[in-house]
């Protein structure tokens, strides 16, 4: 049984599905524009310089890769900077011997996606054994680490 006032009217009340609406637009809301933290799957060993020399081979496969980003396969250019292109000239000069060593130079100030383009034209041509050329770390003095 309902409580009225002297005049006849119900009590007043709050209507609760607006304010449940906007609770949930609210959550939607902070929802869509959280940030979220994306961990890598990837459980990666990145390599170290070291001061040691590592020789060069006499049928070592060297692509070398300057900072303007041109392309140079045992140290004749290649015009175009497309994977197919570079997959040609690395199978016209290395032949059919998927296992000779390659050895990828790349100036410091190469954008990384040149690397990447060249370390993916070797994987898909099958060669495995890709070495990276670094420097070894100099200390402030000029000495090596």
């Amino acid at each position: 049984m309902r409580i009225r006032d002297e005049r006849g009217q119900d009590e007043p009340h709050i209507d609760l599905v607006p304010l449940i609406d906007v609770i949930l637009v609210l959550i939607i809301f902070f929802v869509v524009t959280t940030t979220f933290d994306a961990r890598s799957t990837l459980q990666l060993q990145l390599p170290n310089a070291s001061d040691q020399h590592t020789p060069v081979l006499p049928r070592t496969l060297s692509v070398l890769i300057n900072a303007d980003g041109h392309y140079f396969v045992n140290d004749q250019e290649v015009l175009r900077t497309d994977v197919e292109s570079i997959k040609r000239s690395i199978a016209q000069i290395a032949g059919d011997d998927r296992m000779q060593p390659v050895l990828l130079r790349a100036d410091a100030r190469t954008p990384y996606q040149a690397v990447v383009t060249v370390q993916d034209a070797l994987g898909q041509l099958g060669f495995r054994r890709i070495a990276i050329a670094t420097a070894p770390d100099v200390n402030r003095d000029g000495s090596s680490k």
